[in-house]
Formats: structure tokens, C-alpha cells, sequence
């Protein structure tokens, strides 16, 4: 038997190629209407998740970089500014893609291929990494130019200070991301420094910004700051101090010169000193402006606030006799001795010749309390409040903590330390008429005045004090032709560090010009001179001309009118006259000279030796 043919079509069933199509057209309607309200609920009706993605891919918050404020002189000359420059930084997940590249890459950046290459690998999982910063825009450019996938450059602004060193002590500077970290950029940094901004961007997949979307919030630049200093002062003072340095073979030196009436600082200069526009090596003990930080004893400049406290007990006159004989005086196991036996001198020729003894005697005349108030009301022992960062109080014991020869040292100085800032404020009252007036960096902040003696006391004192630099006293070469000035030197024996005082010296003046309408008060410090140099080690060999020279600019600088006409045209004729008789008694044209000050002729007094010190041991 044979099996049945299954092949054979059956009958009833037609095929119908218009309903196979109709179906097919139909699923592929229902799956467009369903694509179509998918896409309508993602991107209408329930977007957020999926706009949140996508702005976590590409939408970005970056910062708008603002510019740091300028700082300028009184005159408005620039002392610091902002300059706009350029920071490469990648993207080490899209870099490390294109490690072929990073030996490229190294050499545009001055860097060794595996130290860079190690760089990226530890931040590996990072999206931002600085490669090198605030370089200039052609530098970076130069590597933006390669076109390495995953690096880019951002603006930035980097500190540069015109003056370089002759005011690096005084502004201080920046780190690398702009923020103050000495001097007057860090106790203005707030001010200064301002609010950076922030934007929305879109960036592409190699990072590259492609839309601006939003400004966030807008840059606020810094405030600029006007300063009291003057540069050309400020010029001044920087090359006398480095002048007297070299030439004196010492190690360090200040000088600071304020206006008298106003307390402004004018001129704060420092050595050693170091370039602000390039951090990289040098001493860091180049960088402390020791002018408010370091202390010092202050030695014979001493002796007009001693005097002064004397006077204003009552106990003694401008012209009571004080007997310095035999030229030295006993002081507990201690000697105090004067540079030679001045016999019996009156109380302005204890300052005119600088007496130890004289200072010592007067000083013993008045009780504890009563001398170490009347010292602190000039300021030493508390901060001068400058605001500047790091001022010093100095050292000023209370009587409870002196010993029993502590008040006769005290007298000329030794036994406390002040700054070279506290010298000038100090100085400054007795020039202001008995007013102590804080001094300021800021054109336009004016300190309150305290009455601390009466003007008639600090007009007598600043008399006594123009003896110095006249003929007979010890800074003769402190005076200015056409003006009086009034000063007082100081040398001062350097403690040491194993206990008593060494070899080394401390040169000191410090001195208000002119004494009839006082405008400037400054003080010079010149630290270890070398007395073998053979110019002397003393305030009046050393720190006295830098006074002078100094001044003497200012003075012109500032049109500040002499009060010493009568001396300057004397001088003028004596020059007519020298120039005649060297033409050989032909007349000659009439020429202005500013001939050197004064020699001492009598030899009463050497400014080039120290003022004496206490000693162990009978003279």
C-alpha cells in the first residue's frame, strides 16, 4: 500500500497577499505610535532625568578669573599690578587615551615624559589637572597649537611689581593663586583680591568649549589701594641704605622716614632685600621687613626721651649743670663710661655730646613708675599700629622685673628693644609738638593724635637735639645745607647669643628735618659695619649721611622751604669766593653750589667712634 500525498493543496485555503501586508503595515504602525509617544513622554512629559544626564556629559560650571586691585604710590604711580597670562592644564582621562602624545607633550612643557606620564596616571580618574601655570599667552599657545587631545588653557592674572626689590618688603606678594602672603598684599588681601565670577558652558567631547549658556554670576574685580609711599623716596632711601652697606661691609640695614604731621609712611627700605617678580631661590631671611619686624637696642637715640622725662619731672632746666667726671660711673658690678672725660656739662650738653654718664645720672633722678610710663606713652613696648603683618611690640620690662642697673643703662639705651619703626614714631611726636600719631600705609587714613607732653617740652627737647648736627656734636654729617635738623646718633654693642655683648655693633640715627616747621621724621639702622674699613662703625661715621642724603632729596622732592637761609648764603659767598680766587681774583659767574656739610673742626667730638657701653670693671 502506498502512503497518501500530504503535498497536495487543500481545498478551501487562498492565499491573500493584501492582508499579509496589511498586517505587517499595521504592527509597524503600532510600534511608530508607540516609538513616537515614548520620545514624547522622554523629552516633554519626563525630561528631567534625562537632561540631568545629559548636562552631567557636557554642561559645565567653570569660573571667570577677576583681576587683583593695583596698589600705587601717593602720586599715583604703579607699585603692583595684575597682568593677564595663561595656565595649560588636561583632562588625564582623555590624555591618557593618546599616551604617544605625552613624550610630545613633555618637551613643550619643559618636563621630563615620565614624570609627566606618572602625573597622569595618579589622577587618572581625574577630569582637571594643571600642567603648568601662569605662563605667558604665546608660550601657551605654542602648546594649545599641537592640538593634543585633552589639553587646553584657561586666563589667569599673575602679580608683577615694577619697583622689584626697592619695595618688596613693603608690598609683599602673591602665591601662585594670587592671594597676598606678606606685607601689604596679605593685610589687604580681602580688599584686594575681589570676587571671581562663574559661567555655564557646553563643552564637546574633547573638552573644548562650544556654547556660552549662562552667566552665573559676574567677576568683580579687586579695589585698587593708594599707598602713603613715595617711590621716589622710597628710590632714595634703598640706595643710600645699599650704599652705606657697601661701603661698611655691614649685613643688614633699615630706614624708614614718616611725615610728621600725618604719620604716613613715605619710605620703609630694607636690605638684604629680593625680587618679587621671581620667588625661586634666594635667602628666605631676605624676605622680613625688618623695619617692623626686628628689634633692636636703640642705644643713645635713647637719650632725648631720658632727657625729655627729666625735664618734664621738674627736677632739671635745659641749663642744669650735670657733672660727667671723672667720665665714667659705677653701676652696680658695672662700669658706664663716656667716650672721654666731658667734665661738668649742662643737661642739652649731655645730648650735644652724647653722655652716658649725664643720661645715667639724670635717669636715677626719677622714680621707677615715673620713668617707664613716660618711655611707654612714645610707644615702646606696644605694637605701633601700622597694620602691617608681624609688627613687633619691642621689649620694654616693668619696673617689677628690672634689675638694679637696668634704669641707668636704660638711660642710653640698652636693656630694650624697639623697631625701627617705633625710633621714627617716637622721634615723629617729639617733632609733632608732643603728639603721638600711629603711622599708616593708606593715603587718606589719618590716626587720631594723643597728646603725650606738652608742645613747649618737645620744642625744647628738639633744640637740644639740633646740637648734634652742628658744630661740636656727633652727626655733623647728618647736616643739610639750608636747614636745621635735629638728630641723635646711637651705636649699640649686639647682645650675644652665649650671653653679654659681643664685638659687633649696631649703627643708628635718627633725626627730624627742618626743626622750624618739622616735616619728615627718619631713622636709619645699619646693622655690623666693619670697623676695620676704616670709615668707623659708629651712628654718625655710618647711618648719619644715609640721614643726610636722603633728606636732602626729599627736601627738594617735597618743596619744602629751608629755614636755614642765613648758613646757605654764607655758603653760597664762600664759594663765590673760592671760585674767584682760583680764577685768580677775576670775577666769575655766579653759580648755586651745595657744598658738603660742616667738618667739626674743634675734634670736641668723632662721629666715626661708637658711643661707649657698660662694661664689667672699674675704668
Amino acid at each position: 500500500m502506498f502512503a497518501s500525498d500530504d503535498r497536495r493543496p487543500r481545498r478551501g485555503v487562498r492565499y491573500n497577499p493584501r492582508h499579509r501586508l496589511t498586517l505587517v503595515g499595521g504592527t509597524l504602525a503600532l510600534c511608530s505610535v508607540a516609538l513616537v509617544g515614548r520620545a514624547f513622554d522622554v523629552q516633554v512629559l519626563n525630561n528631567d532625568f534625562y537632561v540631568r544626564q545629559g548636562d552631567a556629559r557636557a554642561l559645565r560650571e567653570i569660573p571667570i578669573p577677576t583681576s587683583r586691585g593695583m596698589i600705587t604710590d601717593r602720586n599715583g604711580e604703579p607699585l603692583a599690578v595684575s597682568t593677564p597670562v595663561e595656565s595649560v592644564w588636561a583632562n588625564p582621562q582623555e590624555l591618557l587615551k593618546h599616551v604617544d602624545r605625552i613624550p610630545e607633550l613633555a618637551k613643550l612643557l619643559g618636563v621630563p615624559a615620565d614624570y609627566l606620564t606618572r602625573k597622569l596616571g595618579q589622577r587618572a580618574d581625574k577630569e582637571f589637572m594643571y600642567l603648568k601655570r601662569r605662563i605667558s599667552p604665546a608660550e601657551a599657545q605654542r602648546v594649545l597649537d599641537h592640538e593634543i587631545p585633552g589639553v587646553f588653557s584657561q586666563r589667569e592674572f599673575r602679580r608683577f611689581y615694577p619697583q622689584g626689590e626697592a619695595l618688596a618688603h613693603v608690598l609683599g606678594f602673591t602665591n601662585i593663586d594670587d592671594r597676598g602672603q606678606e606685607g601689604l598684599e596679605l593685610a589687604f588681601d580681602d580688599w584686594l583680591r575681589g570676587t571671581p565670577g562663574s559661567k555655564r558652558v557646553i563643552r564637546d567631547g574633547q573638552g573644548r568649549i562650544i556654547e556660552n549658556v549662562d552667566l552665573l554670576k559676574p567677576a568683580q574685580p579687586g579695589h585698587d589701594l593708594t599707598l602713603t609711599i613715595d617711590r621716589r623716596i622710597q628710590y632714595l632711601a634703598f640706595r643710600e641704605l645699599r650704599r652705606a652697606l657697601l661701603e661698611h661691609d655691614a649685613s643688614s640695614g633699615s630706614a624708614v622716614v614718616l611725615d610728621v604731621d600725618t604719620g604716613e609712611v613715605l619710605a620703609m627700605a630694607n636690605l638684604p632685600s629680593y625680587n618679587p617678580n621671581d620667588l625661586e631661590g634666594g635667602r628666605q631671611d631676605a624676605r622680613r621687613n625688618r623695619a617692623v619686624t626686628d628689634v633692636v637696642e636703640p642705644g643713645s637715640t635713647m637719650k632725648p626721651i631720658t632727657i625729655a622725662a627729666a625735664l618734664a619731672s621738674g627736677k632739671v632746666t635745659p641749663d642744669t649743670i650735670v657733672d660727667t667726671s671723672p667720665g665714667y660711673m659705677r653701676n652696680g658690678p658695672y662700669t658706664i663710661n663716656d667716650f672721654r672725660n666731658y667734665g661738668a656739662l649742662t643737661v642739652t650738653g649731655v645730648i650735644t655730646h652724647s653722655s652716658n654718664v649725664g643720661a645715667a645720672k639724670l635717669a636715677l633722678k626719677l622714680s621707677d613708675d615715673y620713668y617707664y610710663k613716660f618711655v611707654r606713652q612714645f610707644g615702646y613696648g606696644s605694637k605701633p599700629g601700622s597694620g602691617f603683618p608681624g609688627e613687633s611690640t619691642g621689649v620694654l620690662k616693668s619696673p617689677d622685673q628690672w634689675y638694679g642697673t637696668d634704669k641707668a643703662t636704660m638711660a642710653y639705651g640698652y636693656g630694650l628693644s624697639v623697631t625701627p619703626l617705633q625710633v621714627a614714631v617716637a622721634y615723629a611726636a617729639l617733632a609733632n609738638g608732643g603728639k603721638l600719631i600711629a603711622p599708616t600705609f593708606v593715603k587718606g587714613q589719618r590716626n587720631e593724635a594723643e597728646d603725650i607732653i606738652e608742645p613747649e617740652l618737645a620744642h625744647e627737647v628738639l633744640a637740644m637735639m639740633q646740637t648734634v648736627t652742628e658744630r661740636g656734636g656727633t652727626a655733623t654729617g647728618a647736616a643739610i645745607l639750608g636747614y636745621h635738623v635735629a638728630g641723635k646718633t646711637g651705636t649699640a654693642r649686639k647682645f650675644s647669643p652665649q650671653g653679654g655683648y659681643s664685638d659687633q655693633y649696631v649703627a643708628l640715627f635718627a633725626g627730624v628735618v627742618p626743626v622750624e616747621n618739622p616735616r619728615f621724621s627718619m631713622v636709619v639702622v645699619v646693622n655690623e659695619p666693619d670697623a676695620s674699613a676704616g670709615h668707623g662703625y659708629g651712628g654718625g661715621a655710618v647711618a648719619a649721611p644715609v640721614f643726610k642724603n636722603v633728606m636732602a632729596g626729599a627736601l627738594r622732592l617735597m618743596d619744602v622751604p629751608p629755614d636755614d637761609i642765613e648758613t646757605w648764603l654764607a655758603a653760597q659767598a664762600d664759594a663765590q669766593a673760592k671760585r674767584i680766587r682760583a680764577n685768580g681774583g677775576k670775577p666769575v659767574a655766579d653759580a648755586p653750589v651745595l657744598p658738603v656739610a660742616v667738618a667739626d673742626a674743634t675734634g670736641a667730638a668723632d662721629p666715626g667712634l661708637p658711643d661707649p657701653v657698660t662694661v664689667g670693671g672699674a675704668r
